[in-house]
């Protein structure tokens, strides 16, 4: 009986170290998902471009699904981990309709994308600012020869670092 109480104790307390090992956590993550998926080594290629353009703070992950998928979009914004998400044009207007967008005015003009502009109510209070980044004309896009036509960059409200998400999205929406 000793012999597995004993044992019990050093597999929690392995357990416990090997879920400490997971490293520090990206003060921003991003995640992308596109019509038809992301490849990874597109993927790969706009995080160390994004990496380098926003420096060595804040830090940045970049996840992206190889597929599309609804399910896994409204788990990805529900789970609240991420500060940036980046999807669908028409994924990102159907789910503004249910407000949780966080308002980017403050560090980008409006002007400059007005295909981000939405009118959104959240608890019961109708705003008009500009919500999403609409990528297909944006320099980190252009330089990794990618085409973002069709994606949007946004962050929702759940993200935890907010400020962080601002300063990135900053970066990303450069022209």
């Amino acid at each position: 009986m000793k012999v597995n109480l004993k044992l019990a104790l050093w597999v929690m307390i392995l357990m416990v170290l090997l879920a400490g090992c997971g490293g520090p956590k990206a003060d921003v993550t991003i995640f992308m998902m596109g019509p038809q998926g992301i490849p990874s080594d597109g993927a790969q290629k706009l995080q160390s471009s994004l990496a380098a353009k926003v420096g060595a703070v804040p830090t940045i992950v970049l996840n992206a699904s190889p597929m599309f998928s609804v399910e896994k979009m409204i788990v990805e914004i529900a789970a609240g981990e991420n500060g940036i998400l980046i999807i669908p044009e028409d994924q990102f207007r159907n789910l503004g309709k249910q407000g949780g967008y966080v308002p980017l005015d403050d560090i980008i003009k409006p002007e400059d994308y007005p295909t981000g502009i939405m009118e959104i109510t959240d608890q019961g209070k109708t705003e008009k600012h500009l919500y999403g980044i609409p990528l297909e004309d944006t320099k980190w896009m252009k330089e990794q020869n990618m085409n973002g036509k069709g994606l949007f960059a946004f962050i929702p409200q759940n993200a935890k670092k907010q400020a962080e998400a601002k300063q990135v999205l900053k970066i990303i929406a450069e022209k």
